[in-house]
């Protein structure tokens, strides 16, 4: 072990056996990541949670009593902040949580196992939340990459425009948007949109996200319906 630049011990580990060098540096960041290590000793599913946290401390878009639709969940970490926040683990909100994976049960969250881009997606998700509107959704979707930058690219745009359009047809007045759309922000076509049907719109970089990471956020919240 070695000390990084900040005084932390910095932990490497070594190539060898069946180990790839994509897999040893990935394996090594989350050795060496605060954020990880701070989720575990808090008990949260990912280092995912503190994102959410604060962009939620900045905004307070997630109160007590609200409905809550969570794409891309797995493995939790922003159903975890959310439940807690509306109240779902006492039955004053509600959290209703979807992802391509399978995800280990949370107190006061609803989930499915469900890839969103299937056709039959919103409907089961409409079948979830039932008759009470929704306040809040969220998305930390990402699709798999390919490695051709346009076409990754296409593929980020497509499942943020997907997310926005549903969001609009299950918001209630006043209710938030808020979605993953890496460096680049959302597309200018979306963000003009947003503009519309929200109050506010802005792009944020949590400090939780890591410095390297070309993930950025659009937050859209003041819903007035789509025009």
């Amino acid at each position: 072990m070695a000390k990084d630049t900040t005084g932390r011990l910095h932990v490497t580990v070594k190539t060898g056996g069946k180990r790839k060098l994509s897999s040893k540096l990935w394996l090594e960041r989350q050795l060496n990541d605060p954020y990880v290590a701070q989720a575990r000793r808090d008990g949260l599913r990912s280092r995912a949670a503190y994102k959410i946290t604060e962009m939620d401390d900045k905004a307070r878009f997630l109160k007590p009593g609200m409905v809550v639709v969570d794409l891309g969940a797995a493995p939790g970490g922003w159903s975890q902040i959310a439940a807690k926040r509306v109240g779902a683990v006492e039955g004053k909100g509600k959290v209703i949580a979807i992802d391509l994976l399978a995800m280990p049960e949370i107190p006061g969250v609803t989930f499915a196992q469900l890839d969103f881009m299937d056709a039959a997606a919103p409907d089961a998700l409409r079948d979830m939340i039932g008759d009470c509107g929704v306040d809040v959704v969220m998305s930390d979707m990402a699709a798999n990459t390919t490695g051709h930058r346009k076409t990754d690219q296409l593929r980020i745009v497509g499942l943020v425009e997907a997310a926005a359009d549903f969001a609009a047809e299950i918001l209630k007045p006043g209710g938030a948007f808020v979605a993953k759309v890496f460096q680049s922000g959302a597309d200018a076509d979306l963000l003009a949109q947003l503009k519309r049907d929200y109050a506010t719109v802005r792009h944020v970089k949590p400090a939780a996200s890591r410095q390297d990471s070309s993930e950025r956020y659009v937050l859209a919240t003041g819903f007035r319906g789509r025009t």
